[in-house]
């Protein structure tokens, strides 16, 4: 059974009311219920949903651009009015695109409860072209807050709620972290957030995990930017960055570097979503397994999240990383899933309640 830490009741009454799958006991499928097993296999085993989607760039202030991909369900039979369709702004991981099974899971459950989905794929990574020498990572908002704006001012009458996985979860944490309550979004769910990124590249970085996933991880890195590489060697020695071996070699020579900060170590405090999470101002739902190697389970914000009425952790004991498989051949629908459904549901149809019950 999923561990729910929440310090405000109402909240905790209001989940367990109208998202329960977050007190339901969650069976790992049994072939495969270790962590890193569930990593790995979840992207071979989950079906791929067919979403027809309808791309938009939208330039940014410093003379870049950023390709969203929409989902618009006009063939909706609960919201037939297009401006007031509730919006979900969906955020991938660190080299996901609006292509990823899970992202295609979420629009997937969305259209079924009518709802509009936009992706934000980050910079430079959607097939786009870089237009300037600059990318992304976890702790700059900048362009979320580009894209949030944007969003809001097509649709201001329609309720309005995000949901990001992995990095694009700790983004969206980072973002909230900075407004507070001065956001057009109404709540957002988190899923497989690295909380403390120190923890994080300390798990990833031990033999059998940097095998497995840092180094994989750290080509797909390379092999994002790679395509770009004659904008980027205005600034950066290439040759250098296409030689680490670790994500954290390729922060320090590229991530840290471009945004400007002095250390690897100051990159990583200002991406570390922990730091921030007592100054979330809306209603959020983060979902973490303690098997996670990529958000070990003692770096999870426990206490803290304790000390804000806004927040709910639900922990499962196995899951691993955008895993949460279950059911004999779990190729429909995860753990993961159920838990934004019912959560995005019960926000934009009852999300009124949180403060009345």
């Amino acid at each position: 059974k999923p561990q729910l830490v929440a310090s405000n009741d109402r909240f905790c009454r209001f989940l367990e009311e109208y998202c329960p799958v977050v007190t339901e006991t969650y069976y790992p499928t049994i072939w495969c219920w270790e962590g890193r097993v569930q990593t790995l296999l979840r992207p071979f085993i989950t079906s791929r949903p067919q979403v027809q989607y309808r791309n938009e760039l939208i330039k940014t202030a410093d003379g870049g651009q950023i390709s969203l991909d929409w989902f618009d369900n006009n063939d909706s039979l609960y919201y037939l009015d297009a401006s007031t369709r509730p919006t979900v702004l969906l955020l991938p991981g660190l080299t996901g695109t609006s292509k990823e099974s899970y992202i295609l899971h979420m629009i997937h459950q969305s259209e079924t409860l009518g709802y509009r989905c936009v992706v934000f794929n980050n910079r430079g990574i959607a097939g786009e072209d870089l237009l300037t020498p600059r990318t992304y990572c976890a702790a700059n908002t900048e362009d979320l807050e580009a894209v949030i704006h944007h969003v809001h001012s097509l649709h201001p009458s329609a309720p309005f709620m995000a949901a990001g996985v992995s990095m694009g979860g700790m983004l969206l944490l980072n973002y909230l972290g900075k407004t507070g309550r001065d956001t057009p979004l109404m709540a957002a769910a988190i899923f497989s957030a690295g909380w403390n990124v120190f923890e994080s590249v300390e798990s990833l970085e031990k033999p059998l995990n940097w095998l497995l996933f840092n180094y994989y991880l750290t080509t797909c890195l390379q092999s994002s930017i790679s395509r770009h590489r004659q904008m980027l060697e205005k600034l950066f020695d290439m040759d250098l960055v296409m030689k680490a071996r670790t994500v954290r070699e390729f922060d320090k020579q590229f991530t840290s570097v471009m945004f400007g900060y002095r250390t690897i170590d100051d990159y990583y405090e200002d991406a570390s979503p922990c730091r921030k999470l007592k100054s979330v101002g809306i209603p959020v739902l983060c979902l973490n397994s303690v098997d996670d190697v990529f958000s070990p389970g003692h770096a999870i914000p426990v206490e803290t999240a304790k000390q804000n009425a806004n927040v709910a952790l639900v922990l499962t004991s196995c899951g691993g990383h955008i895993g949460f498989l279950e059911g004999i051949w779990p190729r429909k629908c995860t753990y993961m899933d159920r838990v934004f459904k019912q959560f995005v549901q019960a926000m934009f149809e009852h999300g009124n309640k949180i403060f009345s019950m």
